[in-house]
């Protein structure tokens, strides 16, 4: 026998009710719940019982006794549970006189039908008034109080009404489509149990609909367990969550970062719901608040997502593909409330959580403060809070970097008018004539460029090697204590086995998966896409991205043609100061246009990236998420690194010597302007990170504010011709359908991505990139959070375990940072060619200048005679000098000693530093441990208790 003693009642269209029997089946549930088939879930239907026709066929209703507190609406209770079967009931909603064929291999909904009693017209959620076609009223069945419900879904579509106005034929059939697939939708939501209310707005010309979604007690526990949350067993004192509060804990210093927050949540043990179990899980005598906001919203959100309103391999299934169609225009949770302040002041009591946020976590004053991510966690969900977990950390590890960054561009600054080489240089009027730097343009004097090379003696000095150790050293160390605590986040908010144990396949993939096999983790038969397939498609997804790579490679090239003819046109120019610029000219301007190319192109292949991983079939949103990111962060990679990549190692490498000077498609190689490539990497560095993020964080502030005012003038202009005050305060649905829809956190993680590979793989031409992050990091935590508080409706909460694959990501370029790094001091910085002159030569850089620099062959003096110098290690033939060589091996050797010595010390450090720290493994032991104690213990009782007539594991506890 099964835990539940079951009675069915039986209630016929008149009206009449009978109790008979229902017999309960060991490890199966009532027909009216889901059971779960290798096509996906289809409805059961319900026999009707001897005697019954058709046409009186009765409504089965279950009537657990025990920890529901229900029973039957002739016993002693206050209400029923009714939970019908769409087929067996055979009742069909007349709504708007809309025809509706239903088609029996299209129905797979699944009829949990809970109605509660309401008040006529007043209330929401109520199914209880709804006539048949034939006007007999539907029977239905009450459960709890006759209060309104809790709203926790709304779905909004507008509808235009204008008079007299012409539709083609395709139009109008698109239209009634639409309005089939949004009533047959909503058919599905109420036979699936949920409350469904509609409110509308509307005058002579629009109507906006509101539809507000309510999920009743049974309903939530029944997709609580079918979704493997977790709740909490028993609560734990609070413990500082950021080391720097336990260190200044320890030494007994104040905390100028701490602030009180009120309502901290609290710690927990938890495990996965049981219904069964459902005493032992703290609050469960409290339907209200048992389970959390974020917790319903999930639920929700996956009825929404399964519930089909066609045939589902058509793909006709799930809210997200109704809004891209246009059916519905938004799907969203409301927030718990407005955000502002209420009149009392900011310490007025009661104050709602979001405006617990407002105050304490989206102010702009509290930019010094630590972020209360619980409080994140706790009203958007694991996965937003994960987010703002990692921006922080990332911006308080930025701290040192740009401390340290500053003091070495300081050093730099000081040494730029003591150097031996650059006072030479400057002091050298007409002693070094260098050769023309195309074929038409004149000779010039390396003393007009000496504000570039004191311009570049800032970036290129012996600090910048200690500073790309300090750096390399650094991401390591970040992204281990980063493991750390995002183990001990995934612990505290319980999500640190979700990815393994509990997440489950996506609804878009369980309705297109050709097969289905079992879990070998859970034993679920689960939809199964065969793996060499999937891998067919990868395949061919990677030869698109290569192709959009191959693309990008084309801008570049036409971006150094750019470059080399401008520096051509500007150099020709006959005022000497444009001249003597040309390069830098033509290098500034190249740098804005590549930014231009940038963005349109990251537009194209984004969306592009977004097609071809829907059509790989990944199994899991998270999967999903990853193979989307990865597809988009190569691109963006190219996209954003390609020019400066090669400006610090090509550019200049294979321009050849005077008289023999190579081209590309007939147009001389760039060189390197006087001051060196890496003043212009540090150029190149500096308008794409710095002018992207100045772009990003302008869109950030204003195209909110634009599309915000729109989409409330457009609202209230409609509220206004249907004769509403907009004065008198608005209804939370409303208030909250005229803020934006949330845009998702990709463009937020691939943002702080792509800049900390500008601080890292390129971190020896610019000491000052960690600076400017820092400074961006500090306005972008604040400026996300207003997003979410103010401007965004409220996402639905979901859960992640971890970042996902940006960690991988963020290893993958803290490993080429450090080649990269050992490549730019080597072949890009005059560090080496300085200590090797000092070590071969004069230890006080006299001379270094002419070291240096190599004359012109004699054909070529003698062609225009006169002779000049270039830079390069060569001999007066052309050909390469012994320096060359010498310098060659040195910087081969440089690189490998550094990679070696940098990886080195970073493998010590994983090893050093466990990844999940010490308590948070014996608080997962200990909660484990519970969970383990806690089934024994509900067996042990089944088995003492099971002859006792099935009592509720409420009382057995």
């Amino acid at each position: 026998m099964s835990l539940w003693g079951h009675q069915s009642c039986f209630a016929t269209k008149s009206g009449a009710r009978e109790t008979l029997p229902w017999p309960a089946v060991p490890g199966t549930s009532p027909a009216c719940f889901r059971a779960r088939l290798p096509d996906g879930e289809r409805a059961l239907e319900s026999p009707s019982p001897p005697g019954q026709g058709h046409e009186d066929r009765v409504l089965p209703v279950l009537c657990p006794r025990g920890w529901l507190r229900l029973s039957c609406p002739d016993e002693a209770h206050a209400g029923s549970l009714a939970m019908t079967s769409e087929a067996s009931s055979g009742s069909r909603c007349a709504r708007n006189g809309m025809l509706r064929r239903r088609a029996r291999e299209e129905d797979s909904a699944v009829l949990i039908d809970m109605a509660p009693g309401a008040e006529k017209g007043d209330s929401y959620g109520s199914t209880a008034n709804t006539l048949e076609p034939g006007g007999h009223q539907a029977a239905t069945c009450r459960v709890g109080s006759p209060a309104k419900p809790r709203i926790d879904f709304v779905l909004v579509w507008e509808e235009d009404l204008k008079p007299g106005q012409q539709q083609d034929h395709t139009t109008r059939d698109k239209t009634d489509a639409h309005g089939a697939w949004r009533e047959t939708f909503l058919d599905k939501l109420r036979a699936a149990g949920l409350h469904v209310d509609q409110r509308d707005v509307q005058d002579e010309d629009n109507a906006v609909h509101y539809v507000l979604l309510s999920a009743p007690w049974a309903l939530l526990c029944y997709y609580a367990e079918d979704l493997r949350l977790k709740l909490p067993l028993q609560e734990l004192p609070n413990q500082a969550s950021d080391w720097s509060a336990s260190l200044l804990e320890r030494l007994g210093l104040p905390n100028i970062l701490l602030e009180d927050m009120p309502d901290v949540p609290p710690e927990y043990y938890s495990c996965q719901f049981k219904m069964s179990k459902l005493s032992r899980f703290l609050g469960s005598d409290n339907q209200d608040t048992f389970f959390s906001s974020t917790k319903r919203h999930q639920i929700l959100f996956e009825i929404l997502a399964k519930t089909p309103y066609g045939h589902e391999k058509k793909g006709l299934f799930g809210i997200d593909q109704l809004l891209s169609e246009g059916v519905f225009s938004a799907a969203f949770p409301l927030h718990d409330g407005p955000f502002t302040t209420p009149p009392e002041g900011p310490w007025a009591p009661g104050l709602n959580r979001r405006q617990v946020l407002f105050r304490h976590w989206a102010s702009w004053c509290k930019w010094h403060k630590y972020q209360p991510l619980d409080h994140v966690c706790r009203y958007f969900g694991e996965k937003v809070a994960l987010y703002f977990a990692w921006l922080g950390f990332y911006t308080g590890w930025l701290l040192p970097a740009a401390v340290v960054g500053t003091l070495v561009f300081l050093v730099g600054c000081s040494m730029v008018f003591s150097d031996t080489p650059t006072q030479e240089l400057c002091g050298s009027t007409d002693s070094f004539e260098m050769c023309p730097l195309c074929l038409d343009c004149p000779f010039w004097l390396l003393s007009s460029a000496c504000t570039l090379v004191q311009a570049g003696r800032l970036f290129d000095h012996g600090g910048t090697v200690f500073f790309s150790l300090f750096m390399a050293l650094w991401a390591v160390l970040l992204l281990e204590y980063w493991k750390r605590k995002s183990a001990t986040l995934a612990y505290r908010w319980g999500c640190s086995d979700y990815e393994d144990l509990e997440e489950r396949p996506r609804p878009q993939f369980a309705a297109s998966a050709p097969m289905t096999a079992v879990n070998p983790i859970t034993g679920e038969d689960e939809p199964y896409f065969p793996e060499r397939s999937r891998l067919r498609r990868v395949l061919a997804s990677s030869v698109v991205v290569v192709m959009m790579v191959a693309v990008v490679v084309m801008f570049l090239v036409s971006i150094i043609l750019y470059r080399a003819i401008m520096a051509i046109l500007v150099s020709r120019s006959d005022k000497t100061l444009l001249a003597a610029w040309a390069s830098r000219i033509a290098s500034l301007t190249g740098s804005v246009v590549n930014l231009v190319f940038i963005l349109i192109l990251s537009k194209i292949y984004v969306a592009l990236a977004h097609i071809l991983t829907r059509w790989e079939m990944h199994r899991t949103q998270t999967k999903f998420e990853d193979a989307f990111t990865l597809k988009v962060f190569i691109f963006q990679f190219v996209n954003f690194y390609s020019s400066p990549i090669y400006i610090a190692f090509f550019k200049g490498r294979f321009v050849g010597y005077p008289g023999s000077y190579h081209t590309l498609f007939g147009v001389r190689h760039e060189e390197c302007a006087a001051g060196g490539c890496l003043i212009e990497l540090a150029q190149e560095l500096l308008v794409i990170m710095v002018g992207k993020q100045i772009i990003n964080n302008v869109q950030e502030i204003l195209v909110p504010k634009l599309k915000g005012w729109w989409q409330k003038f457009r609202l209230r202009s409609k509220k206004r011709k249907a004769g509403a005050s907009t004065a008198a305060g608005q209804v939370p649905w409303e208030a909250d359908y005229e803020l934006l829809p949330c845009e998702g956190l990709f463009d937020e993680y691939l943002e702080m991505v792509l800049q900390f590979g500008f601080i890292t793989i390129f971190v020896a031409a610019c000491p000052l990139a960690p600076l400017f992050a820092l400074l961006n990091n500090w306005v972008e935590i604040r400026l996300d959070a207003r997003k979410f508080v103010c401007a965004y409706r409220r996402p639905v909460a979901e859960r992640a375990q971890d970042i996902g694959i940006w960690f991988h990501i963020l290893a993958g370029i803290t490993h080429l940072a450090v080649i990269s790094n050992a490549f730019l001091l080597a072949f890009s910085s005059d560090f080496l060619p300085r200590a090797y002159y000092q070590w071969s030569r004069a230890r006080d850089l006299r001379g270094f200048v002419n070291f240096t620099l190599a004359r012109a062959p004699p054909a070529f003096a003698a062609a225009h005679n006169r002779t000049c110098r270039y830079r390069a290690f060569r001999d007066d033939n052309g050909h390469y000098s012994q320096t060359y060589w010498n310098l060659l091996a040195i910087r081969l050797a440089f690189v490998i000693v550094f990679e070696h010595v940098v990886f080195s010390i970073g493998r010590i450090l994983d090893l050093l530093v466990p990844d999940i720290p010490e308590s948070v493994e014996i608080k997962v032991k200990r909660e484990y441990y519970l969970a383990k104690q806690a089934l024994a213990e509900n067996e042990a009782l089944l088995g003492t208790n099971g002859a006792k007539d099935h009592q509720p594991l409420a009382q057995e506890m």
